[in-house]
């Protein structure tokens, strides 16, 4: 098959829209059905309304032009840069307070007044809680007194795509949108078709052919429209982006909306909250869209212009050795990525990004903040995956990355190991366990009349 091209996992034509004939199994249709009904639930988790919105407009990250928040958005429309939401910050202030705040349940919709919502009744809910922040056990944590991790693993459909979908799909659905498009490495694609499942709003995901089996059952389970492409994810989007006008999908591209940004915002808010405002002195970060970094940065640089906190964390951006444009353009003290970066390859699906958009903003985050860039292998990551499991966390590939950075910084001795430091966890391993090997026939295998063990190792 040529590079570029799309296999469809539905047998559905794209072009006339038209399902094949052949019949499906029952048990697979009854499966999809059954999976699809998780995602339409009754228990919407926050406990408030609010009449007061405070989104004023989308400005350009580059050229500073502004365009209505309340329209359909997409990039600026005169130098094609990424849109960021600007909220009238003073009559937040005046409205929303920390005791306010107080009151209402933890979950993600707590901070509703920075989302860019017309409405709390506009919100499009899986029962998004919380996410847990814990300290690291000193095992792990090497000389680093002071570890924390956040666990986004805790998500629905395991991973914190789910906080940049809750909010974009809730503001298209509210702007009438009823097709969307995404070109995905995976997890992006499973949150969308979640979401998009519970709106009532028709899913195409476009994903590298080698995406993991599990990521793919989910989407298409979910009724996502799949289509798998021979190449990466830049393959994918170029394939999404050509046939957009042609079937009127809008894109929900990695930094080609405004909308993911808030949602990743929102981590923010929360890390603040549940740190009772005394924040992390460096955050640890997979990027590979970046879309995160972004998102925890404009939501911090939030929190201090309303004047609730006055510190923004070192930013620290976690790329696999085997894809990492964004550490070359760091190191080399450029400010965006000026070629993608080629044959790239790791075992952490997320992070295989070879040119991320608006990585000028992602930079700019991280040098902003005084934070770095750094990668490491991919041998790396899998110790610190089999590392999490044995104090009990799930950790996905791009989030173990983060516990591989930190260790790799402590032999470079490049943080105060008394420093207070957070690793942002960003999915949940189960969707990867294939990625770790066990020799079953080292397993020791009972009789069904044992009476004692076979081996006591």
């Amino acid at each position: 098959m040529a590079s570029g091209s799309p296999e469809t996992s539905e047998e559905i034509n794209i072009k006339k829209k038209t399902k094949s004939k052949e019949p499906r199994s029952p048990i697979i249709e009854d499966l999809r059905k059954s999976i699809s009904s998780i995602y339409h639930p009754t228990l919407i988790f926050y406990d408030y309304e609010t009449k007061y919105m405070f989104a004023i407009t989308a400005e350009c990250s580059k050229c500073g032009r502004t365009f209505p928040y309340d329209e359909v958005l997409t990039v600026c429309t005169e130098c094609s840069g990424a849109l960021l939401f600007r909220y009238d910050l003073p009559q937040v202030a005046k409205k929303v307070s920390k005791s306010v705040l107080e009151k209402r349940k933890d979950a993600f919709w707590k901070f509703i007044e920075l989302l860019p919502l017309s409405s709390s009744k506009s919100i499009v809910s899986l029962g998004e809680p919380y996410t847990p922040t814990f300290r690291l056990p000193k095992a792990l944590g090497a000389t680093f007194r002071n570890v924390y991790i956040k666990d986004d693993g805790r998500l629905p459909t395991g991973t914190f795509k789910a906080r940049g979908m809750a909010v974009a799909v809730s503001k298209l659905a509210e702007l009438g949108i009823k097709s969307v498009a995404i070109p995905s490495a995976g997890n992006a694609a499973a949150a969308l078709a979640a979401y998009g499942a519970t709106a009532g709003i028709e899913v195409y995901a476009f994903m590298p052919k080698d995406v993991p089996e599990s990521v793919l059952m989910e989407c298409v389970f979910l009724g996502a429209k799949v289509y798998l492409v021979d190449g990466l994810i830049n393959d994918a989007a170029g394939i999404s982006r050509k046939l957009e006008r042609t079937h009127g999908w809008f894109d929900v591209s990695t930094s080609r909306q405004p909308y993911r940004f808030e949602g990743y915002k929102a981590v923010a808010f929360e890390i603040a909250d549940q740190s009772n405002w005394d924040l992390p002195d460096s955050i640890f970060i997979p990027t590979g869209g970046g879309e995160g970094i972004i998102g925890l940065w404009k939501g911090f640089k939030e929190l201090t212009e309303l004047g609730w906190t006055h510190k923004i964390p070192r930013l620290v951006a976690v790329q696999s050795s085997g894809c990492a444009p964004l550490v070359e353009a760091y190191n080399r003290g450029e400010p965006e990525v000026k070629k993608a970066w080629r044959d790239a390859e790791t075992i952490a699906a997320g992070l295989r990004v070879p040119r991320p958009y608006a990585s000028y903003l992602i930079l700019r985050a991280i040098r902003e903040t005084g934070g770095m860039a750094v990668a490491v292998d991919d041998e790396e990551i899998v110790s610190s995956m089999r590392s999490f499991f044995k104090i009990g966390v799930y950790a996905c590939p791009e989030a173990a990355a983060t516990l591989a950075a930190l260790n790799k910084l402590e032999n470079e001795q490049e943080l105060d190991p008394d420093e207070k430091t957070l690793l942002y966890l960003t999915g949940n391993a189960m969707k990867y366990i294939d990625l770790l090997e066990i020799r079953r026939d080292e397993i020791p295998v009972l009789p069904r009349d044992a009476n004692s063990l076979v081996s006591e190792e």
